[in-house]
């Protein structure tokens, strides 16, 4: 046999639930509202009356809410996208990019065995990840000025003869 206050709790379950769905959906509905129950059985239980218990019931339904909702904006589950539905990446390049990498990359390639020796060391150099200080030492320069104005000037060349481009023209 169900006691009235059983019957009321019920009663208001399913307006909860209802006010809860509309506003996140039913499966947390019915979570937060199954705790907001919870909370009415262990700090109200004094409150019998379906007058006293509804708005208190609403009241922590909402606090219940706002936490639901600051946790899933935490977590990123709000706008998160099933992973299911997401195409898979193909990990290669796309062909047309790939022929142009392998073009520039013969363009440098000729264009760095006809630049002088001093310009070839010290690409070799930068290439190997060298500091411009521990190329002033390997090169035994007395400035590190000298080294920047090499480089400079060996860029420059080189940029000439590619073309003057990095890109390849079209």
């Amino acid at each position: 046999m169900t006691t009235t206050r059983e019957r009321i709790l019920s009663a208001i379950r399913e307006r909860i639930v209802a006010y809860a769905t509309s506003r996140i959906g039913r499966d947390s509905a019915e979570d937060l509202a199954q705790e907001a129950l919870l909370v009415l059985e262990q700090k109200y239980s004094h409150l019998d009356s379906m007058e006293d218990l509804l708005p208190v019931c609403f009241q922590v339904l909402h606090f219940k809410m706002r936490d639901f909702r600051r946790k899933t904006a935490r977590r990123g589950e709000y706008d998160s996208v099933p992973v299911d539905g997401l195409p898979l990446a193909d990990g290669r390049r796309d062909p047309a990019e790939e022929a142009e990498r392998e073009e520039t990359l013969q363009r440098l390639r000729k264009a760095l065995s006809k630049l002088g020796g001093r310009c070839q060391e010290l690409m070799r150099m930068k290439l190997q990840g060298r500091s411009f200080p521990e190329i002033q030492r390997l090169l035994k320069v007395e400035k590190i000025n000298t080294v920047y104005t090499w480089d400079f000037r060996c860029r420059q060349e080189l940029l000439e003869r590619m073309g003057g481009n990095w890109e390849v023209r079209r």
